[in-house]
């Protein structure tokens, strides 16, 4: 057993096709000003029809393989989080062993939506610290353009496709602290795709088949909601909103992450932003952000950082580490 999990590796992938507010202008109803001044969205990234959510997440896993120093035959769990896997069965993370060449470990898919990985970096966490694993590879991977309505001008702006992965291995300094996931079903109607397989395939094809949002409702849900899990998270650690160096959120809406960032008493300068740059992108949104303030120098060894997220179920959940 192993008294912590630490990350030691980031790495993320955004497809090559790029859709702009601009472009969104031609296909629906809509400003850039709209967009830019109500999400802070200026781009997404979207997955090419010969790519998949397993392209994806195979480049982010590589990535962070890379900067872990670790080779593919050393991980013994995969995780990946997403809500557009490849196929109904096996899993994406099934489809990404075989093709890192890393059989015999665990490899399972976690739904969670939006607040995916942290939910997968939760279990992750589990498995390290009962001794059950000791290299992670685990992943944020989504080709969500594939559910979204394109003539549907309240939700069609938002999406974006993308993955972010990073390796959690056993170690004997301090690393994650703590992880806090939550549910609640009764609030499934305000974000939703309302149909699956057992409705019938058939279905699936149609309207049905796509993401529906009441974006006011969840944005009022999600903020006062994000606010407690902050607390909840400091408290349980015994730490003050000061003792954060870095806040990571899940890439929603810019609005809901200054809120975020006003809870905690954080100047913008300290919370990682990339919405702009890609949209939402669900449970690949927070380790893409994570791994483009590794990369960029803003994060750095030893500092504490926050990372939460909350998505359709409702799920919200938060992970606090020393990086």
């Amino acid at each position: 057993m192993s008294d912590y999990a630490r990350i030691t590796g980031t790495g993320s992938f955004l497809p090559e096709k790029v859709l702009t507010n601009q472009d969104l202008e031609r296909m629906v109803d809509t400003s850039d000003k709209w967009i830019s001044e109500r999400t802070g969205i200026k781009k997404r990234h979207i997955a090419s029809d010969d790519e998949t959510t397993c392209d994806l997440a195979e480049v982010a896993a590589r990535r962070a393989l890379e900067a872990a120093g670790r080779v593919p035959a050393e991980v013994d769990l995969i995780i990946i989080a997403t809500t557009t896997p490849d196929k109904i069965f096996p899993s994406t993370a099934c489809l990404l062993q075989a093709r890192l060449g890393a059989q015999g470990c665990p490899a399972f898919d976690v739904q969670a939506v939006c607040t995916g990985f942290i939910y997968a970096l939760g279990i992750a966490e589990k498995f390290i610290r009962s001794g059950s694993a000791h290299c992670a590879l685990v992943i944020g991977a989504e080709a969500f353009s594939r559910i979204v309505d394109w003539s549907d001008r309240s939700t069609c702006v938002l999406f974006g496709d993308g993955a972010g992965a990073v390796v959690l291995e056993a170690s004997d300094e301090p690393g994650l602290l703590s992880t806090h996931l939550h549910a609640d079903g009764r609030y499934q109607h305000l974000l939703h795709v309302p149909c699956g397989v057992s409705d019938g395939l058939e279905k699936l094809a149609g309207k049905e088949g796509k993401v529906q949002m009441r974006g006011n409702e969840v944005f009022r849900v999600a903020v006062n909601t994000l606010g407690r899990i902050v607390d909840e998270t400091l408290e349980a650690n015994g730490l003050q909103h000061s003792d954060i160096d870095w806040l990571v959120p899940h890439q929603a809406n810019i609005r809901i992450i200054q809120a975020t960032a006003r809870k905690l008493g954080m100047n913008m300068e300290r919370v990682v932003v990339t919405v702009d740059q890609h949209g939402n992108t669900s449970a690949a949104s927070v380790p893409l952000a994570l791994d483009t303030a590794v990369r960029d120098g803003r994060i750095r060894r030893g500092e504490t950082v926050l990372m939460e997220a909350f998505g359709g179920g409702f799920t919200w959940g938060s992970a606090i580490m020393r990086f």
